[in-house]
């Protein structure tokens, strides 16, 4: 439940900044052409807002609402604000009927946590229709800039966050560094999911090339690169043969529903026995190496820790190896899986490389993370259109899942990062009620000298947002199919 939590948490923190920047980029835009956004919210407020600050009125509301009033065709005569508590700030400031100002907008934070808007006066989107438009044009609307002026505003929230993204690996890179182990070093080797030793790996393989060319670890898209059809893989198997896999077709396509394709094998080394637990019991020291758990043989963790779950609440034979003598113990495990000791880290087993960067150096390799992992997710897009592509599509839950199950600042940017240049791609898809679809009429009337009707970009947004609704339905009922067929 705490990991639920804390990853639960970690979504909605990450979310908030990179829909609060999307959003900004649009609003700092607009401002910058004269035009007048009407609302600007973080997360959205169905019934009624968290916060409302109006800056015109000069006020500050808290748990606030709106009650309408409908004539007998259904239609809304007036509005009237409420609020659970309201904090007066100081004067108001009247609005300008000729131009717009920041303090035209009324700012907020909604309840429910699943994106953000910017309602921009005099434009077509999920907050208005064409009806809204039957009034004469104003000049600080939308609709009465120049058509270049309108794109800039569009391309403006896709733009932000892929700029966040390259400010966010360039952070990383300033701030941590990098630091690897690099796949030669891993004598152990790797263990690979099923569908790698279908194609001809073996667990133990040590990764050396890619089409010839030695594989760096600190490269983002090496993983990317060694599944591509046609790809020769070399690997060092059993330390002394070189061997050639060639990557066939179709196969990214079966490995699109796995979160890891690989992990790394080290050996179980005792570091440290807990007083007065079974490994304590048993006569495990530091500097034990262990060879077999019962009839299983454990030359690396993965086997170990299978052997040691089952074996939970019994007695079992261990044999290890210390200071180049096999000693046989025996110990019981209990009935979580468990012995009572810590084991060296792969990090000391093996020499980690680390790249320390300055704030100079930082930049140009946070350009080069963040467009390597733009190229490397738009080519896996592909797989959208696969039979385990389409089910590989997962919700707000496995992006949740994707976060750690305690609270990581590394990896938590790292993730932020990534969603940015994610949420940067989807937007400038051609879909009307994106960006994209926004950015394409716009496209098509500098290009014909026609803009479409406001008609065609209402019925265009009803039909973007259906097809976002059924896409968002989709993709969390996956999550959930899948929670339930475990």
């Amino acid at each position: 439940m705490e990991s639920f939590f804390y990853k639960a948490l970690q979504l909605i923190v990450s979310l908030s900044i990179l829909v609060f920047i999307h959003e900004f980029g649009h609003y700092i835009f607009a401002r910058m052409f004269g035009m007048r956004v009407n609302r600007f919210y973080l997360f959205f407020n169905p019934w009624f807002s968290l916060l409302k600050w109006y800056p015109d009125k000069n006020k500050l509301e808290i748990i606030g609402w709106t009650s309408k009033e409908k004539d007998a065709e259904g239609n809304v005569t007036s509005e009237t604000p409420h609020a659970l508590i309201t904090i007066p700030l100081g004067k108001p400031h009247p609005k300008d009927a000729k131009k717009s100002s920041w303090r035209d907008t009324l700012y907020g934070i909604g309840w429910l946590p699943l994106g953000g808007y910017c309602d921009i006066a005099g434009m077509i989107d999920e907050t208005k229709s064409a009806t809204d438009m039957a009034s004469e044009p104003e000049p600080w609307e939308f609709r009465s800039k120049p058509a270049w002026k309108r794109l800039m505003v569009m391309v403006a929230g896709v733009l932000f966050n892929f700029i966040l993204a390259i400010v966010i690996y360039t952070g990383i890179a300033w701030h941590w560094g990098e630091k690897v182990i690099q796949y030669q070093d891993a004598t152990e080797g790797m263990d690979f999911v099923e569908q790698f030793h279908n194609i001809g790996f073996q667990d133990g393989d040590i990764l050396m090339a890619i089409n010839g060319n030695p594989i760096n670890a600190l490269d983002p898209s090496h993983r990317w690169d060694m599944v591509q059809p046609g790809t020769v893989v070399t690997v060092l198997r059993n330390h002394k043969d070189n061997v050639d896999i060639t990557i066939p077709k179709g196969f990214v396509e079966k490995i699109a529903q796995e979160k890891q394709i690989m992990s790394y094998r080290f050996p179980v080394i005792v570091d440290e026995v807990m007083g007065g637990e079974a490994a304590a019991k048993a006569g495990l020291k530091q500097g034990d190496r262990f060879l077999k758990v019962a009839n299983d043989t454990t030359p690396s963790y993965t086997e170990f820790n299978k052997a040691i779950i089952d074996n939970s609440g019994k007695d079992v034979k261990l044999l290890v190896d210390r200071e180049g003598k096999k000693i046989e113990l025996t110990a019981h495990v209990s009935d979580k899986g468990k012995l009572g000791f810590k084991y060296v880290s792969p990090t000391v087993l093996y020499p980690v490389e680390f790249k320390q960067y300055t704030l100079l150096e930082s930049i140009p390799r946070g350009w080069t993370i963040g467009t390597e992992q733009l190229t490397n997710y738009v080519s896996s897009l592909s797989l959208l259109f696969t039979k385990e592509g389409a089910k590989s599509i997962g919700g707000f839950g496995a992006i949740g899942s994707m976060f750690a199950p305690h609270w990581d600042w590394l990896w938590f940017w790292e993730m932020s990062a990534f969603l940015s240049i994610i949420l940067a791609f989807m937007n400038i898809l051609p879909i009307p009620a994106l960006d994209g679809g926004h950015i394409l009429f716009t496209l098509w009337e500098i290009v014909s000298g026609r803009k479409p009707s406001e008609k065609f970009l209402e019925v265009a947004q009803m039909i973007g947002m259906a097809f976002l609704l059924l896409l968002l339905v989709y993709a969390n009922g996956n999550d959930l199919f899948k929670v339930l067929s475990k």
